[in-house]
């Protein structure tokens, strides 16, 4: 508990700069260190924000109050009624009151709308497009792709993403929006074969979901090539990633040019990288070949500001799945083989392990 309450009080000291420069470098290096540290500092700068915002409508509340008691109301109305020509007299008396009241309103009404993030949610839904394909206006070949779904299935094919492995026994990780309101969801792997998966784990806070590949012909996978990152990647960073925007793997590289997603979003890094509709879900990779991030989103309204949810979130979701909905624990490799390879010889050794991911409704 002590601990707990010497850490708010130096985010508070943070937030309030009230650090010194050496107090204020280090607590900006363990932000950026710990992810978790740098939620509950934005999480506390939220409370704080909630807080002033109620304060500011108390003093609203009693602004006006001594307002109300300043003016004589019943005085007012008989001077208005009876010598209308007064009205700008008594206007001219009290606009300073009321300007000052008027101006108090305006503040607080948008530091509430800002605080409660309404001011910004129509904003930001305009500007922020999820990487899932419409496959109603992208004409597939689907009898030529899908193995083993009825024709009827294959008729309500609507949505379809990207996923990769979380280990060889058939867990897949995706976006929570790219399954999301699925009745039957399909993966296909590289060599165009098909499987039927449960979705046994979904975070859409995060915009994660676990699946389970539970088709009988399904084999296990060959022993994964990449690990998972646990600490935030650096700035500048090059990074790429692997995805199926259209039918056949496409690859994509760029560089890490944020450490937060978007709208300051700390679970998430902003990408300098070509991605398209189908990339969602798909990783993105450092030189090494550690995953870390899940391929999420794009800015609209900005050439080249794309988004992927960090890995630590993934780890951690991983560790909230109930183990009794689990046939197999996941276990994260810990080998990487692909550092020291050549982006070539990387991307062809991890094309076994990403996946289409189709959905029907």
């Amino acid at each position: 508990m002590k601990s707990e309450i010497d850490l708010i009080k130096r985010i508070e000291a943070y937030l309030f700069q009230e650090m010194s420069d050496e107090e204020l470098l280090t607590f900006e290096k363990e932000r950026k260190d710990n992810a978790e540290l740098d939620h509950k500092v934005v999480a506390h700068l939220d409370f704080l924000k909630t807080i002033k915002g109620f304060g500011e409508r108390k003093e609203l509340e009693l602004a006006m109050n001594q307002l109300h008691e300043e003016f004589d109301i019943e005085a007012l109305k008989e001077e208005l009624v009876e010598k209308p020509s007064k009205v700008v007299v008594l206007f001219n008396k009290y606009k300073r009151s009321l300007a000052v009241a008027a101006s108090v309103a305006i503040v607080v009404t948008l530091a509430t709308l800002l605080s409660t993030g309404q001011f910004n949610k129509e904003e930001h839904s305009s500007k922020y497009s999820e990487l899932k394909r419409d496959m109603e206006n992208i004409k597939r070949s689907q009898s030529a792709l899908i193995r083993n779904i009825n024709k009827s299935e294959t008729d309500n094919s609507q949505y379809g993403g990207t996923g990769f492995a979380l280990s060889s026994a058939g867990y897949i990780v995706t976006n929570y929006h790219v399954v999301k309101d699925a009745d039957s969801i399909y993966v296909q792997d590289n060599k165009g074969e098909s499987y039927k998966v449960q979705t046994i784990y979904v975070d859409p806070q995060f915009d994660i979901a676990i699946l389970q590949i539970t088709d009988p012909e399904f084999k296990s996978l060959a022993a994964l090539p990449y690990t998972f990152k646990k600490t935030n990647a650096e700035l500048g960073e090059d990074v790429y990633t692997i995805g199926y925007p259209k039918d056949d793997v496409v690859y994509g590289k760029g560089y890490l040019s944020s450490a937060t997603g978007f709208g300051g979003d700390s679970t998430a890094y902003q990408i300098s990288i070509p991605v398209n509709p189908g990339n969602s879900g798909g990783p993105l990779m450092d030189n090494r070949g550690n995953v870390i991030g899940i391929v999420s989103g794009k800015q609209t309204q900005a050439d080249g500001a794309a988004f992927a949810v960090k890995s630590d979130f993934l780890l951690k979701a991983i560790g909230n799945i109930p183990q009794d909905s689990l046939k197999q624990k996941i276990t994260i490799n810990k080998k990487n083989s692909l550092a020291g390879l050549t982006r070539i010889k990387q991307v062809k050794k991890m094309q076994d392990f990403i996946f289409i991911v189709k959905v029907y409704n």
